[in-house]
């Protein structure tokens, strides 16, 4: 193989993984504040695929025109820079933009414009430099004429074997042990590995990349603070896992785990162990509606979505009989819930797997409830809100046993994910009840085969609920808030579950609802107490 063709296929391979790992480093980057559902998936692919499309069109001329590697290898160098440069600069401008678009344009589609204008900024030009990489070297980088073919398909195969490379390395290596910012650190300094390579074998000046490589590979072993939530200074943690972005928040009280930076809290634990007012313990219930409950009543329950696990705690705290089992399907949360918010094995089983695929494993039994709480922000997974789901849910319940779905996004002045949700569970289900919480956007559903649910419930918490007892306010609250559901026109299946689209157009309301609020609030106010109120 001659050098000059070994030159070519390292800056193929290289720069066809680079583009992928950012792809990838790209939506960890904006998942903490836009989520990680299909449609920001979309639009990084989208938008990413039209830049480097540009990019293919642009290298093309440019190589017609200038007839220069040496220029090729002083792109790859900008691009390199540029996403070296993201780590520092990518959260400030992904924050502002949510802000921006949250003050201005409250009524507008804040996922699907946020991590476009996102994308927009932060990456088009990496990725419209490095679409230039490939015509470049076809064009410029061949001398063999007689097999110009063989080489330019040798060219586009070392591409693509990078591109599928950069697909795993990521996911599976660099974002969970050195994290996003880093990955982007490790992947700016190949490329100007390369770069350094193609300068030093034309014998030219390579002073630039070897620098500019020795900086980044100094970074990459330097622990600096890319903490996303920047403006936050009670982090007792802030990581990555192979799923999430993961925040533990200390208060004076409470313990808060947070998956997204923007909106929302998953779980708040309080240090004293007392009720915080959070949905999962308008879940607590849920015991109260199966027939004959007393608190020595021995109930097997499964959680779909561990938490922290505040939840099962508060279950055993006031049903000391009971056993959980919890599934995760991410290990990081499980080892949060344990080292952060106390959770005891005593108080749950917990495995690691997805809600769904768990039914088939051996673990799997038969519960007296089940509670479905694995939608998280806007983040519906698909396969768990689905009547193919609830009816393998509904095969795992004892008889006269209670589902609870938390619905994490309460639609306001149109029909979403809770009526959808609702509709499914009642196609299923004999009686369904919804409960919207008013101190949350949750919703509750209450769901069994048992007809007599509601009159147990009565008789249930009339007699192990007093005035003085912790539960007495919530149990209140559920009883004149359960709204029954009736319709079954909605129903969400595997072929068919829109759940993204109608999450991102709840949050959107939560997002004009919300800025109407503090606007109000903030009226007529000096613009020092305004920064003071947004300090606080």
């Amino acid at each position: 193989m001659k050098k000059n063709n070994l030159i070519l296929y390292i800056t193929s391979f290289l720069s066809g993984m680079t583009v992928m790992a950012v792809e990838l480093s790209c939506s960890r980057l904006l998942a903490p504040y836009f989520s990680s559902s299909q449609i920001v998936w979309t639009v990084i692919i989208g938008l990413i695929m039209i830049c480097m499309s540009i990019g293919n069109v642009l290298g093309g001329r440019s190589a017609d025109k200038h007839r220069s590697l040496g220029r090729l290898y002083f792109y790859i160098w900008i691009a390199s820079a540029w996403i070296a440069l993201i780590p520092f600069v990518g959260k400030y401008l992904i924050s502002g933009i949510a802000g921006f678009l949250m003050l201005f344009l409250p009524g507008g589609n804040l996922v699907l414009m946020g991590s476009a204008l996102s994308c927009i900024v932060i990456f088009s030009l990496p990725m419209t430099l490095l679409g230039m990489v490939t015509p470049y070297l076809v064009k410029l980088g061949v001398e063999d004429t007689e097999n110009k073919g063989r080489i330019a398909g040798q060219i586009y195969a070392m591409g693509t074997v990078g591109s599928i490379i950069g697909t795993f390395v990521p996911t599976f290596f660099t974002i969970p042990y050195i994290g996003t910012s880093k990955t982007f650190l490790l992947f700016a300094l190949l490329l100007n590995v390369v770069c350094a390579l193609y300068f030093l074998f034309s014998r030219k000046n390579a002073l630039r990349n070897t620098v500019t490589a020795i900086v980044l590979l100094v970074l990459l072993f330097t622990p600096f603070n890319d903490s996303l939530a920047f403006w936050k200074t009670n982090i007792l943690y802030e990581g990555e896992s192979l799923y999430n972005y993961l925040q533990v928040e200390e208060t004076d009280d409470s313990v808060i785990l947070s998956t997204n930076v923007a909106f929302g809290v998953q779980s708040i634990y309080k240090k004293d162990g007392s009720l915080s007012g959070y949905y999962y313990e308008y879940a607590l219930m849920a015991p109260y509606f199966i027939k004959d409950m007393s608190p020595e009543k021995k109930l097997d329950v499964l959680v779909l979505g561990l938490g922290t696990g505040t939840y099962p705690k508060q279950l055993k705290k006031y049903i000391p009989n009971v056993t959980t089992d919890a599934v995760e399907i991410d290990a990081k949360i499980a080892d949060l819930a344990s080292k952060y918010f106390n959770l005891r094995e005593d108080e749950a089983i917990v495995y690691i797997n997805d809600g769904r695929s768990f039914f088939s494993t051996p673990d799997a039994k038969q519960y007296d409830i089940i509670l479905a709480d694995a939608y998280q922000d806007i983040t519906v997974p698909f396969h768990m809100s689905t009547v193919e789901f609830f009816k393998i849910v509904k095969d795992h319940l004892k008889p006269g046993g209670v589902l609870i779905v938390n619905v994490n996004m309460k639609s306001g002045s149109f029909t979403g994910v809770p009526e959808y949700l609702a509709n499914t569970v009642k196609s299923l289900f004999n009686k369904v009840y919804r409960a919207d919480l008013s101190v949350v956007t949750n919703s509750l559903l209450f769901a069994s085969d048992d007809n007599d649910m509601i009159e147990n419930y009565k008789n249930n918490t009339a007699n192990q609920i007093p005035l003085d007892h912790d539960l007495y306010n919530i149990s209140r609250y559920i009883s004149s808030h359960l709204v029954e559901i009736t319709d079954t026109k909605l129903v969400l299946t595997d072929d068919l579950a829109p759940v993204e689209i109608l999450g991102q157009k709840a949050l959107s309301e939560i997002v004009q609802s919300e800025v109407e609020r503090v606007s109000g609030m903030l009226k007529g106010k000096s613009l020092q107490e305004i920064f003071e109120y947004l300090a606080n």
